[in-house]
């Protein structure tokens, strides 16, 4: 009988999908499953490698499926040591590793909830995290103890090779006991670390219905050589980038420590990826970098996320890696709803557009009074959930075949004189430009019009007499001519998302603070 991952084509997608090939892709039944199982335990055979960590540093790391099985069912009997059970919170700040790794594992195979935290959050990021989940016990590193202690972590553990050494004398197997609906993960969604974002909880059968983003948003199918940069402190490096290639005992590579763009093309040659899907931010920095076409690559899929692709990166990604990066849209409340099949033959990618709907996914464009938009209308991109359209707070297009175009956050619209400027098309345009490696585009208030484009940009050299005005022109030329930044201002850096997104509300905010002293 063929399984899902037997079909590549478009066409087999929508002919083959349902939500039983789903579960056929898996050990377990609604009444007994495990992450743990399903991505680590089923796969232990021999040697074979479920992870490759590209180090900061310049080191490499390479973990089994046998080292994380066995290490994890051991931190999986430390935790029932400490009295941790079923349901309890277990907070996690650690780099990705095999201790990292093992401390997920072991956590979710002791019926616990797993809380990544990312590692660059300091006391008041962790007090926030802590106030709200009140984690059992909280594993770390050395570096970071101290910061959990401030923050008001309660049970610090530091999770390095003489705490896994101390381990060694307990059992190698651990026998779970979770049924599909049980909670597995407790996870935020990217935002300040200053504001706590909302905690997304995920049980152990939400990883089946991942598998729908896997096969389709990033096109993982056995015998890719996968990798995701991105942190598994967050969505898109903790589900897509671990959960799903694990589960279907792909092999899989990731980051660690402060990002260089130099050292991942390195670790994408020397693991020999064939499958890479990584943030926006991720290849505009690999571009930026100056360094992509000193190494030689495998690919034959590429996806993105987080935020549309500007088209000068895309392009030089189709030139520099052999094949065209696809596009897949979601977030972590709602999963990707929207891709571009990568490893399909028969779905043209069109430039600026996301994709179509996954299989077994509605997607509309509504107006605000609920009506469904024109074709090539802009409105709020809309997703069916139990018979009712659910926001995404997204802004989008479709056209007459069922692409869809992202428009942006709702709330980075730019109202400008009556005009309404889409404040990712203005972006695009601007980073089209030779001199820019980096902008952010908000409307900033004005006592005439209302609000004014404005764009922040880092450039990529010294600024030259005549600059601004030259960025101007370029975007009159490719945008209606009110489009173009009728403010710019360079910057050393922007605000970001600790998921690596431009944060755009704190450039708003500091304009509308100025906008108010001035007055």
């Amino acid at each position: 009988m063929n399984r899902l991952t037997d079909f590549t084509s478009y066409a087999d997608a929508q002919k083959h999908y349902s939500k039983g090939g789903l579960w056929a892709l898996f050990d377990g039944s609604r009444e007994r499953f495990s992450i743990a199982h399903e991505c680590i335990d089923r796969h232990v055979k021999g040697d074979n490698v479920a992870l490759h960590v590209a180090h900061s540093d310049g080191g490499d790391e390479i973990v089994t499926f046998e080292e994380i099985s066995r290490r994890s069912s051991q931190i999986a009997h430390f935790l029932r040591s400490q009295g941790v059970g079923k349901g309890d919170r277990v907070a996690i700040m650690i780099d990705p590793s095999l201790a990292f790794y093992c401390a997920l594992f072991g956590v979710i195979k002791a019926g616990a909830v797993a809380v990544p935290m990312f590692s660059l959050f300091g006391p008041d990021g962790i007090r926030l995290r802590v106030g709200d989940c009140k984690p059992e016990v909280f594993f770390t590193n050395a570096e970071k103890a101290p910061e959990a202690v401030e923050g008001g972590a309660k049970n610090v553990v530091v999770v390095d090779q003489d705490f896994l050494a101390k381990l060694d004398d307990l059992p190698a197997t651990f026998e779970w006991n979770t049924s599909g609906s049980d909670l597995a993960v407790l996870q935020y969604t990217s935002g300040t670390t200053r504001a706590l974002p909302a905690a997304v909880e995920h049980s152990h059968q939400s990883i089946v219905t991942l598998m729908v983003a896997a096969l389709y948003a990033t096109g993982i199918r056995p015998g890719d050589r996968f990798f995701c940069p991105s942190s598994p402190a967050w969505g898109h490096g903790l589900w897509h980038g671990t959960f799903a290639p694990l589960a279907l005992g792909v092999s899989t590579g990731t980051f660690s420590g402060k990002f260089d763009p130099v050292r991942l093309l390195k670790a994408l040659q020397d693991f020999r990826v064939t499958n890479l899907t990584a943030a926006a931010t991720h290849y505009r920095m690999m571009r930026n970098s100056g360094q992509a076409e000193n190494f030689t690559y495998c690919f034959n899929k590429l996806s993105f996320t987080g935020e549309p692709i500007d088209s000068e990166t895309a392009s030089y990604v189709e030139r520099t890696f052999g094949t065209k990066v696809r596009s897949m849209y979601g977030t972590t409340e709602i999963g990707v709803i929207i891709a571009n099949y990568p490893g399909a033959g028969d779905l043209e990618v069109r430039d600026g557009a996301m994709g179509k709907a996954v299989p077994g996914v509605e997607v509309a464009v509504l107006r605000a009074d609920g009506t469904f938009a024109a074709p090539g209308e802009t409105g709020e991109l809309m997703v069916k959930k139990r018979g009712e359209w659910f926001p995404t707070k997204d802004l989008g297009r479709v056209d007459e075949d069922g692409y869809f175009y992202h428009g942006g956050r709702a709330d980075d619209v730019i109202i400008s004189a009556g005009w309404t400027i889409g404040a990712v098309e203005v972006e695009d345009a601007i980073l089209s430009h030779p001199a820019v490696a980096e902008c952010g585009v908000i409307g900033a208030p004005d006592a005439v019009r209302g609000l004014v484009v404005k764009a922040y940009i880092i450039l990529k050299s010294k600024e030259t007499p005549g600059l601004v005005t030259e960025i101007q022109d370029h975007v009159r030329a490719r945008l209606a001519r009110h489009e173009y930044p009728r403010q710019i201002e360079f910057v050393k850096e922007l605000p970001k998302t600790p998921a690596g997104k431009v944060n755009r509300k704190i450039l708003r905010d500091q304009e509308a603070k100025k906008f108010e002293a001035a007055e």
